[in-house]
């Protein structure tokens, strides 16, 4: 391995579309942002063909892996304030004359 490599230092991709966009070097910015899509997308399709090979040659059954993903994508985010909020909300929309 050469030096520049080996000195070479790892950048955050998100922090240099954001910096190329300050810049209003849009091209660059477009580029940094396509790159991270492709291995966003690349990263799903590995995904994907793993769950697919795991069916074929080990017979795991799609719908039990659906039933595992559901479970792990259920939450519950809603706290007691969200609801007093709401209900301000709408005691505050009750109280509006609707004639003015």
């Amino acid at each position: 391995m050469s030096d520049d490599a080996q000195n070479e230092i790892e950048t955050n991709p998100l922090e240099d579309m954001i910096q190329h966009a300050l810049d209003q070097d849009y091209n660059k910015a477009n580029h940094v942002f396509n790159d991270m899509m492709t291995v966003k997308m690349t990263d799903l399709l590995d995904q994907e063909k793993v769950k697919m090979a795991d069916q074929y040659y080990n017979g795991v059954d799609p719908e039990e892996e659906d039933d595992e993903e559901d479970d792990q994508l259920e939450l519950d985010l809603e706290t007691e304030d969200d609801d007093e909020e709401e209900e301000t909300w709408d005691d505050e929309e009750e109280t509006e004359d609707p004639s003015s």
